[in-house]
């Protein structure tokens, strides 16, 4: 089969190769899945680089997201249910860059036919980051203010639709003023931008003003450094912020009186993780509102381009290119 692979950790666009490899067969447990498509997300080009949670064993093929169907099974009652059917592959190992993946039979979700390859590909990983955070996790109540930062990659715009449908009111932090003025056309109900040359008292100020005097209660964190410890130090009374990215390569850095003096708390959150604890009928139903949600434009994907396996290099040049809106996908067949 086709694939896409790399023998060592290092820049995307310059170690990723195209090539024929073994077509996997599926052990007792696991399904095989014909691959129709994938995003290009931040993990991948992360895992790629050697700076993912999970090391690559190389030579390795990314994709941890992506749509197929099953054409076989090792056995077992789930792989039986879903041969045959269109399903969301969650890949922890990655692997979806081929023409066909081996997977466990718990990490295949069966997939509406009423959504395109393109929302399809990228149901899950974004819409179900930006819902379990903020209505299953946080349930930020209507009325309150969520804080986020990265609020301008497409999670983050997510959020902002998301707000505007559920009720909770979102303060967006970016670091660029260009970035501010897009996500206020969207409707984002408040944007902060804060970069290298930002004063954090100043921007902690700003929150305060924003939120009231009872202070910040909900946060969630993609980047980590400066910017996710000014955060942390802007909670309120009970506040509760969610580390779930580290896109400044740099740790979170505060004291524990910034906690104590507010019993506030911090929690790393992996979707990986949550839904592991999940049973099938939550996946099913959580598969259900993500489904109404992507139709009706609330968390649907925009796709920037779309590039073959052969493309690679050009589809994750692509994906880093911050001047492109929306996804980069790789069609692999139809």
């Amino acid at each position: 089969m086709k694939a896409v692979r790399f023998a060592t950790p290092g820049s995307p666009s310059e170690v990723l190769t195209t090539g024929i490899i073994e077509q996997p067969r599926p052990a007792y447990g696991e399904v095989l899945v014909r691959m129709l498509a994938a995003p290009v997300n931040p993990s991948d080009l992360m895992f790629i680089r050697g700076h993912y949670t999970i090391p690559a064993q190389c030579p390795a093929t990314p994709g941890f997201e992506g749509v197929g169907v099953v054409e076989d099974s090792g056995g077992g009652l789930k792989g039986r249910l879903f041969r045959g059917k269109r399903v969301v592959v969650l890949n922890k190992k990655g692997g979806n860059w081929a023409e066909y993946a081996v997977v466990p039979a718990g990490q295949v979700i069966p997939i509406s036919g009423s959504l395109s390859l393109e929302q399809a590909a990228t149901f899950f990983v974004n819409p179900a980051t930006a819902w379990v955070m903020t209505r299953e996790v946080l349930k930020v109540p209507q009325g309150a203010w969520l804080l986020q930062t990265a609020a301008g990659s497409a999670l983050g715009r997510m959020i902002i639709r998301l707000g505007k449908h559920s009720g909770f009111r979102t303060l967006n932090v970016v670091r660029r003023s260009s970035t501010a003025e897009e996500l206020r056309r969207l409707g984002a109900d408040h944007v902060e931008v804060f970069d290298d040359s930002s004063d954090p008292a100043a921007f902690m100020d700003r929150i305060r003003t924003v939120v009231g005097p009872e202070g910040l209660k909900y946060a969630v964190d993609a980047v980590g450094g400066e910017t996710g410890s000014a955060v942390i130090r802007s909670l309120g009374l009970d506040g509760r912020m969610l580390a779930f990215g580290t896109l400044s390569g740099q740790p979170l850095q505060f004291s524990p009186r910034a906690l104590m003096t507010v019993e506030s708390r911090v929690e790393g959150f992996w979707l990986g993780n949550f839904m592991n604890k999940t049973s099938l009928l939550f996946k099913l139903g959580l598969v259900r509102k993500l489904t109404n949600l992507i139709q009706s434009g609330v968390l649907s994907s925009e796709i920037a381009q779309t590039f073959s396996l052969d493309d690679v290099r050009h589809a994750v040049k692509s994906a880093e290119d911050s001047s492109k809106l929306g996804k980069t996908l790789l069609k692999i067949a139809e």
